[in-house]
Parts: structure tokens; C-alpha cells; sequence
């Protein structure tokens, strides 16, 4: 029998010592470290290789030199959902390991779930062990998609019997919900700490890149809003996507935050529904609001979200304080960045807003960080301020510095048309983006402004 012996984990990064520390040497943090009972083996197999699918053979590498490497463009399975696709770069990629984090609530298990009911030409293993099978038949029911006969629900927490029913099933898709309940037998701990996750997603990931079958693994996040787990987590997988949104709002994010088969800047939205999630294929129009009449404190900014274009709505309100110390509010933006540019308001021109509380808002509950955003933040606030509306049809796209001036912003055409397919007018953009631009093939008015006294100037005369 194995001889067991205890073991100090670092909750962060995984880092294993043999007794407690105070700070860990490898993520510097403090308090970090928990004991976990582990089992040391030097001949412990994976249990999934005894019970592989029948003709599955284990590959034998050796080295080879780079210009002998034969490259074959890798065969994605394509699912229904565009933006999904769009995230993990065209398509699932056979043999990946894809781990997806969120709030609890948000929505992880609806998005996977749709998922494995979705895709029609193959056959889908999904695993819980969080739910009844009883809980997972009422989801797929109230999405509104029929239980389909190659889509098949095991809940187990047991990473043998798992390999066991996998071998019986022979999947084409794998997804894991989640990988914080899964055990294993060869680690004595309890399911969710460090070294238990650590070693299922191990074992996983050897499986997925021997057998080539793709595994999609939900994971929880901790309140802080990383993944729940050693970091080294992250650095097993292929691909980390981020389900972001606001539970009060009805819109998602599915952010890629590291992607090896792609671009790691992609995203998509989705609407929740009763009916699940909803694709939202032109989101600018939605984040925008319909208005009979101009408001003020409302601008339009030209941003991107990833390699996304999207126009959204900046609302600001300026009143005078009731109290001593004036309020600074914001709600999708950093409040740092706000202080900032109120700042450079005062300073350098004049505007007397340390007196004055100052709210800030995204419309449509998105969480924004495009330093273009913020001629827009700006013109919100004057605008506010001086009860002034803006010119209906004007968007913004410009980063503003602390002497005032407007600095470029990248990919300046995207933005241009974007603005101009949803009939905006005109668009302010630094004059440093006009290098190059061609501005007569567009049906928009561009408005290079050098500072915000120009900027001032053509908005409120």
C-alpha cells in the first residue's frame, strides 16, 4: 500500500512545500498555504489509459528538426452558436482543453449545456456533479431544444468511473461541470483543493491530447473574480474563457482570456433569455438608446471590445453637492481613470467640478477599459454640466492626456465604420489618426481635434 504523507499547498499558485510558509516563494503571497493529505506513488498510471477507448494507441514523440515538420491545418468542429465560435477562434479544435469561469449564476452551465444540444453530428458526454440528472432534464427542457440521442448525461464525481462510462460511450465532446467536485483516487485530499484539481485536469489533459478528443471544463471563480484553483490551472489548458455580465442585466460577455488555436482578444455577447441564451450579432445597436428628444450628459463612444467594434452610450450627471465632500460615481468605468480626467477639467481649463458630484454611466451593465472612451467620458460630463445636449448623430473615439491634448487610438478605421453603418454624422478622433486615413471613402463626417479646447469649441461654441 502507498505510503501517505501530508503536504503544504499554496491556494494561489499551487506551489507544493513540505511544511508551512509563512509567504509563498513562488506567487508572494501570504496566508496561502493549506495542509492536504497526498499519496506519493512512483508506479501510479492515469486511470484513464486502462480504460481508453478500443484502438486508441499512446503516441511515441521523438525529435525533429522544424523544416521537416509536416503541417496539416487542423480540422474545427464548427457548433451553431457563431459567437462561440467566434471566441475560440472558427471552431472547436480536436484534442483542446478548454476551461470556462464565471459568477455563480451567470450562466456557465446554460451556455454549456446548450452547447452539447446543439451540435448535431456528434456525440456529447455530459458530466455533472453539481446536479441531478432530473435537475439537467428541467434546463434542457426550459431551453426549449429536444434531449437529443447522442447527447448523453452522467453524474459522477469519480474521475474512474468517468473514464470508465467514457469508454463505454466513446464521445466525440467532453464537458466537464465542474472540475471543483471531481476526485480522484490516486490523491487523498478533498475534491476541490489544490492538489485534486491539479490532478483531475492532469489527467484530463492527457486524455484529451492522446485520445484527440476535445473537453470543455467549467470552473468556479473565487470573490476576487479569478478561477478558483492553483494558477497553474490556467497554464494547463488551451483556452480560458471568462463569462462576464451583471445578473441584473440581461446582456453576457464570453471573453477569451488565453487562446492557443487563436486570437486571445475575441468576444461575444449573448442575451439571457427564459428560453437560455441568445446570439447578439450587431450589439451597438442594442447598447444605445432611442430618444425623442436630445439629453444631456449623453455621448456615443467608438470603441472596441477585443477585435469588436462597438458604439455604447456614456451617461453622466453633474449636480451640486448636498454634503461636504463631493460624490464620484461610476458604474462600468474605473473610478480612478474618472478622477483623472476630472482632474485635468479643472486644471487645465477651468471647469469647477471639485464642488460638484459627479455620477458616471455605462449604459447596457458593460464593464469598459478602451482608453478611447474617454473624449466621450468627457463630453458626458460638459454636457452635463452645462445642461447643454450634444448634437444628435456625433459619436467620439479619442484618448485624452493630462495636458489636455487628444492622443490616437488604434484601429481608428474600424470604429469609423462602425460609426457610419449605424447612420451616425460625425466622429471627433485625434488629429494624430488622420495620418493615412482616407477620409472621402466615408459617408460620415471625421472631426480631427488636437485638445479639448477644440473639442469644446465645436460642441458648445
Amino acid at each position: 500500500m502507498a505510503k501517505s504523507k501530508s503536504a503544504y499547498f499554496c491556494q494561489s499558485c499551487g506551489y507544493e512545500s513540505p511544511k508551512w510558509l509563512g509567504q509563498c516563494p513562488s506567487c508572494k503571497q501570504w496566508n496561502t498555504f493549506v495542509e492536504e493529505v497526498v499519496e506519493k506513488t512512483s508506479s501510479r498510471v492515469p486511470e484513464w489509459r486502462s480504460t481508453a477507448p478500443a484502438g486508441t494507441q499512446k503516441r511515441t514523440n521523438k525529435a525533429a528538426i522544424i523544416h521537416e515538420i509536416v503541417y496539416h491545418e487542423e480540422h474545427r468542429t464548427l457548433t451553431p452558436d457563431k459567437e462561440f465560435n467566434r471566441v475560440l477562434g472558427g471552431g472547436i479544435v480536436p484534442g483542446s482543453l478548454v476551461l470556462i469561469g464565471g459568477e455563480p449564476g451567470i450562466g456557465k452551465s446554460t451556455l454549456m449545456l446548450q452547447l452539447a444540444l446543439s451540435i448535431p453530428h456528434i456525440k456529447v458526454l455530459y458530466i455533472s456533479g453539481e446536479e441531478s440528472e432530473q435537475q439537467i432534464k428541467m434546463r434542457a427542457e426550459r431551453l426549449s431544444q429536444n434531449s437529443k440521442a447522442n447527447c448523453f448525461i452522467l453524474t459522477e464525481t469519480s474521475t474512474q468511473n468517468i473514464f470508465k462510462q467514457v469508454e463505454v460511450v466513446e464521445p466525440d465532446l467532453i464537458v466537464i461541470d465542474s472540475i471543483q467536485t471531481l476526485h480522484s483516487a490516486q490523491i487523498e485530499s478533498a475534491p476541490g483543493s489544490v492538489s485534486q484539481v491539479r490532478e483531475c485536469t492532469a489527467e484530463l489533459l492527457r486524455f484529451a491530447k492522446e485520445t484527440n478528443t476535445p473537453v470543455f471544463i467549467v470552473g468556479h471563480i473565487t470573490k476576487d473574480g479569478s478561477i478558483a484553483g492553483p494558477k497553474v490551472l490556467e497554464h494547463m489548458v488551451d483556452t480560458v474563457l471568462q463569462f462576464e455580465g451583471d445578473r441584473h442585466h440581461v446582456y453576457r460577455i464570453l471573453r477569451a482570456i488565453k487562446n492557443r488555436f487563436g486570437s486571445s482578444s475575441e468576444l461575444g455577447i449573448y442575451e439571457m433569455q427564459g428560453s437560455g441564451l441568445r446570439e447578439v450579432s450587431n450589439p451597438s445597436e442594442i447598447m444605445i438608446s432611442q430618444r425623442d428628444a436630445p439629453t444631456s450628459g449623453v455621448a456615443i463612444a467608438a470603441m472596441l471590445e477585443g477585435m469588436r467594434p462597438l458604439m455604447i452610450e456614456v451617461q453622466a450627471l453633474v449636480s451640486n453637492s448636498a454634503f461636504g465632500t463631493p460624490q464620484r460615481s461610476s458604474t462600468g468605468f474605473d473610478t480612478k481613470r474618472l478622477n483623472m480626467l476630472l482632474a485635468v477639467l479643472e486644471k487645465r481649463f477651468g471647469f469647477r467640478l471639485s464642488v460638484q458630484d459627479v455620477f458616471l454611466n455605462i449604459a447596457g451593465g458593460l464593464r469598459v477599459e478602451d482608453p478611447a472612451i474617454d473624449l466621450a467620458v468627457i463630453a458626458a460630463i460638459i454636457s452635463s454640466q452645462q445642461d447643454i445636449p450634444l448634437t444628435t448623430g456625433t459619436a467620439f473615439a479619442g484618448e485624452v492626456g493630462l495636458s489636455g491634448e487628444i492622443r490616437a487610438v488604434n484601429r481608428i478605421e474600424q470604429r469609423i465604420s462602425e460609426a457610419e453603418k449605424l447612420g451616425f454624422e460625425g466622429i471627433f478622433i485625434s488629429k494624430y489618426n488622420t495620418k493615412g486615413l482616407d477620409a472621402k471613402k466615408y459617408n460620415i463626417a471625421i472631426r480631427p481635434v488636437a485638445t479639448l479646447e477644440d473639442v469644446f469649441g465645436a460642441l458648445f461654441g
